[in-house]
């Protein structure tokens, strides 16, 4: 099992808990894409600084071209097509502000400009990250 952090908008956030399916950019996403397999851990990033919630990879990666995700934010048309179908497996009802648990996560511990590595659309993490931010969502 893998756990991969996913970062997306508020807008975004909406549209994936309303259709249950993460999706990435066609140029930036695909391989990592690629890498995601049924029962993986997707943990939801909201910019800025919250967690929305955790899901499960309910399906293998697929592409599609349905129009789900808004791409305001990108400044030119996308349909992130490299998708996965979503199981929730812990979604508060308010994204959950991770204030200092980022300087916990071995991805951004020691780092004081971390919001760079939240650039990427997904990455993986460690399983004990992974721990950590579950912990903080399993506490509101």
């Amino acid at each position: 099992m893998k756990y991969w952090l996913c970062v997306t908008d508020e807008d975004n956030w909406q549209a994936i808990k309303e259709k249950k399916v993460w999706g990435v950019p066609a140029k930036r996403g695909k391989r990592q894409m690629e890498a995601v397999e049924r029962g993986d851990c997707l943990v939801i990033y909201v910019k800025p600084k919250r967690i929305g919630g955790i899901f499960e990879a309910a399906s293998e990666p697929y592409e599609s071209s349905e129009k789900v995700f808004s791409w305001a934010e990108f400044g030119k048309p996308e349909i992130f097509p490299y998708r996965v179908r979503l199981k929730p497996v812990r979604v508060p009802n308010e994204p959950v502000h991770v204030g200092t648990l980022m300087d916990k996560l071995s991805f951004t511990k020691g780092i004081k400009r971390w919001g760079i590595f939240l650039r990427r659309a997904m990455f993986e993490i460690s399983e004990k990250d992974y721990g950590l931010i579950l912990s903080l969502i399993a506490r509101k």
